[in-house]
């Protein structure tokens, strides 16, 4: 059975830092691109990083590029975000997708219809003192 679980969401103040975890099972990661992606209450979803399947190459959008970095662990099957300097702007709920094509567009480009394979189910994060 397919499933992405994220973890590691939670209350943070801003300039901290939290790292999010999306751990796969029933499907190899290294073998998929895998992204995140966030929704805050009342706005559209944001992909936000995507580490595709066949390289190390890590893509971010511009609102979180130089504070959020995506990595994987293959042994582990699970990919990370880590996020720092977190502002109250980044408050959401954060999802890992994955796709057995390429990243999604709309991490770097506009916002266009995009799908992913597989998605979790999201964890909090609250960024406010």
């Amino acid at each position: 059975q397919v499933q992405l679980v994220e973890s590691g969401g939670g209350l943070v103040q801003p300039g901290g830092s939290l790292t999010l975890s999306c751990a796969a099972s029933g499907f190899t990661v290294a073998n998929y691109a895998v992204a995140w992606f966030r929704q805050a209450p009342g706005k559209e979803r944001e992909g936000i990083s995507c580490i595709p399947g066949t390289s190390s190459t890590t893509l971010y959008a511009d609102s979180v590029k130089g504070r959020f970095a995506i990595s994987r662990d293959n042994a582990k099957n699970t990919i990370y975000l880590q996020m720092n300097s977190l502002k109250p702007e980044d408050t959401a709920v954060y999802y890992c997708a994955a796709d057995s094509g390429s990243c999604p567009a709309v991490i770097t480009g506009p916002p266009g219809p995009y799908g992913m394979d597989y998605w979790g189910k999201g964890t909090l994060v609250t960024v406010s003192s």
